[in-house]
This record gives structure tokens, sequence and C-alpha cells, in this order.
């Protein structure tokens, strides 16, 4: 039985809740755009299937991963947690530094702003309005967030039936555009040549639009029985965004075919416009935005949890991490990542933060999978309520590939991960100094 102090996180999400934070932490804008970067790398729309399903495979091993993680370790705070208690408070920190203050703000003020220029298009307002509605869509997620999970929540389970939806009516426009070819689809002729490199390299978005499913377990501090509901929800939660995406890709090729959906730069607007005209392409502008929206809120709230942990760390400010008594909210840590992310906005650099620090995010996972090896190590004779099937087989798959990513990612952008180790670096002098500093003040 797990007890939490007065002062720290009640445990209000259930698995229906913690099921929609998997779905809505995973589908942003990715599967709306995305599709036709594969496509252009793949020759025909069987690979482009294939390429899907490959992603889909290698991110549930990665979620059952996780899954025991948060299962073995129930708070908050996710991967900082792990990292802390296999290999210490430096490696940990050095992931909270590139992630809670960088990486999520700057995915925060990137997926604002394409939020903000999606709501513009459909109500018709001028790009003259896109920061501000930008601006104003954290601070109004943080507000919410503010009065604790169960209404941060329930904003969540809207806008994650929303996306849901403009996945569906994305699915039924190809079917209906698809008329009774519906099985040449992905088998028809290939549209263009492509190399094997090409092949794998279309892997690398594939993965990234799968991303973001560890969102949960940064949020385990506030999951009603931790042990059952967290395994349950990433499993579940995983299998619909795998089904989604497949059958959002089968409908773009049956409604656009390879080659239309290799040439478009907005295939969802471009299926959706070929059915019902200009009001389509309005209709799955609202779908995005609440989707791009619902992303926002899960990025927010997760990664307030890992700067509260932080706070309470020492390791970054002490008011970062106080929990509030009576919402149970980390409101300082809350607001201070949402003021960070609304001057990103202001100042439109998160563009290349993000890509600063991608194989910083990606190391994130590889170590926090890592972590299993050695908690099957110390622990082995603990009782585990969940444990990854095929062990080491399914980590090391997702180890071994995910590191292939970073390699892969450091041969196609070597400046920007070069960045990306430099941010890493200059965090170890940061936390000696942090330590120094903090050790001076009182109290």
């Amino acid at each position: 039985m797990l007890t939490e102090p007065a002062n720290a996180y009640a445990r209000r999400l259930n698995t229906w809740d913690a099921a929609m934070i998997v779905i809505g932490g995973v589908i942003g804008a990715g599967i709306f755009l995305t599709p036709a970067t594969v496509a252009r790398n793949t020759s025909s729309g069987t690979e482009v299937l294939v390429l899907w399903a490959i992603g889909g495979l290698l991110t549930l091993a990665g979620v059952l991963c996780y899954a025991e993680l948060g299962a073995r370790r129930p708070q908050a705070g996710g991967i900082y947690v792990y990292l802390r208690e296999a290999f210490g408070l430096l490696p940990a920190f050095l992931f909270g530094w590139t992630m809670a203050l960088i990486n999520y703000p700057g995915s925060v003020a990137a997926v604002a702003t394409m939020f903000a220029e999606y709501f513009c298009t459909a109500v018709g307002l001028p790009q003259l309005y896109v920061k501000p509605a930008a601006v104003g869509a954290i601070v109004f997620i943080v507000g919410v967030n503010l009065f604790g999970i169960r209404a941060g929540a329930w904003m969540q389970n809207v806008f994650t039936v929303l996306k849901l939806a403009a996945i569906a009516l994305l699915v039924v426009a190809g079917l209906v555009l698809a008329h009774g070819h519906l099985g040449l689809a992905p088998v028809a002729e290939a549209s263009h040549p492509a190399s094997p490199w090409s092949f794998v390299g279309a892997l690398l978005p594939v993965l990234f639009t799968y991303g973001g499913f560890h969102y949960l377990n940064d949020l385990a501090g506030e999951v009603r029985d931790p042990q059952r509901t967290l395994p349950r929800a990433l499993g579940l939660g995983m299998a619909g965004v795998v089904l989604c995406y497949l059958l959002a890709n089968f409908a773009y090729l049956a409604g656009l075919g390879h080659a239309g959906l290799a040439a478009s730069q907005a295939p969802a607007a471009d299926l959706m416009r070929r059915l019902f005209g200009a009001h389509g392409a309005t209709v799955i502008a609202v779908g995005i935005a609440c989707s791009t929206f619902g992303y926002c809120s899960i990025a927010i709230a997760g990664g307030a949890r890992v700067l509260q942990t932080m706070g309470a760390d020492g390791v970054f400010f002490r008011a970062a991490g106080r929990v509030d008594a009576r919402t149970r909210a980390p409101q300082i840590a809350l607001a201070l990542l949402g003021a960070w992310a609304v001057v990103l906005t202001l100042s439109g650099s998160f563009n290349q933060l993000l890509n600063y620090t991608t194989v910083g995010e990606w190391l994130g996972h590889v170590f926090g999978i890592g972590t299993l090896f050695w908690y099957r190590k110390h622990f082995i004779d603990d009782p585990a309520p969940y444990r990854v099937p095929f062990y080491p087989l399914l980590p090391l798959v997702f180890v071994i590939t995910v590191f292939g990513v970073i390699v892969a990612s450091a041969i196609h952008a070597p400046s920007d991960a070069g960045m990306s180790l430099a941010i890493i670096a200059l965090g170890v002098p940061v936390y000696y100094g942090w330590q120094r500093w903090a050790r001076r003040q009182p109290g």
C-alpha cells in the first residue's frame, strides 16, 4: 500500500485518465504532417505501412519497459527518478537540465505556436495574432493545472477525444475517396525508387512521431493503484496510438495515393479538401489545433513534475519543489515552466533549441530504459507487480534501436548533435555550482 504525506501528490488519475494521457502525449501534429515525409523516402505504400508498423512495435517495446519502471517506482518525475536511484544525482540532473529546462518548454513553445497557426487559420485571424494566441494557450493551460490534476485531466480528456475524432474523420475521408480500390492503395505501382538508406532514414521521423509516451511516468505519483494502472494504461494507450497511425496512413494512401502523399506538404488538409473542399481543410485545421493544444497540456503537466522533483532534491529552486497542500499541484514549478515557455514563444528561438536537445532526449530514453537492468540486478527478490515480457530481449532491442537513431541523427546533423552534447556537458559545472550555492543558503 502506497501512502503519501499531506503535502505530496494525490492519486486521482484512473485508468481512463492515464490512457488518455498516453494517447494525448504521443499524438500531436506529427501524424497530420509526417506521413508525407515518410512517403518521400519510400517507393510504395506498402513500405509506408511497414515503416509505421515497425515504429509502432519498437515503441511498444519501450512502453512495456516503462510500464515495469513505473510499476516499480510510481513517483512523480519519471526518468529523472530512475536515473537518480540507479546512477546518482548528477546523471539525473543532466537529464532534468536538458529536458525540463530546455526540451519540455521548447516543445511547448513550438507546439503552442503550431496550435496558434492552425487556430488562426480556422477562425480567419491574420498571422499577427499567432504569438498572442500561443501565449494565451500556454497561460490558460497553466492556469487550469494550478487547480490540480483532476482539472488538468478533465481538460486533457476532452482534447484527446477531439483529436481522436479528427483522426477518425481522416480515416472516413480516405475510405470514401478510395471507393472500390481499397486493397490496391498500399500495393500500387511504386511512384519513385528509393534507396535502402532512404528507407532506414524514413524510420527516424516515424519514431519521433511515436515519441511522448513517457509523460505518464512523469505523472505516476498521481495515478491510482499505479502498479496495475500504469502498465494497463501504457499498453492500452500505445496500442490505440499504433492503430490510429496505421489507419491514418492507410487513409492517406487510399485518398491521395503514394505519389500524392509524397508530393503533399499538408496531407491531412489535402485529403479533407479533396472530399469536402475548403470547408474540409478548415475542419481539419480545427482538429489539428485541438490535437496540439492537448499535447501542450500534457507536456506542461509532466515537465512541471520533473522540475518539482528536482526542486525537492535541492538541484533546482527549493520553492519549485513545493506541492500545494490544497490543490496537490506543483504550482510554482508550473508557473516557472509556463513562464519560460512563454519567453521562448515570444523570442521564436524554440526550433533551434529543440534541434539542439534531440540527442539529449533520446539519450535520456536509452539510459532510462537502461535502469531496468539495474533494478532487475539489485532488486532481484522484490515482488514486481508487472515485469516486461521477453526480458532482456525487449529492452535490448529498444536501447540498441534508439542508440541507432541517435547515431543516424548525429550523422545527418552533426552540428545539432554536437550542440546537444555541449548542453549536456554544460550541466556538469551548473550542477556543482548550484550545489555550492545551495549549501551557502540559510536553512
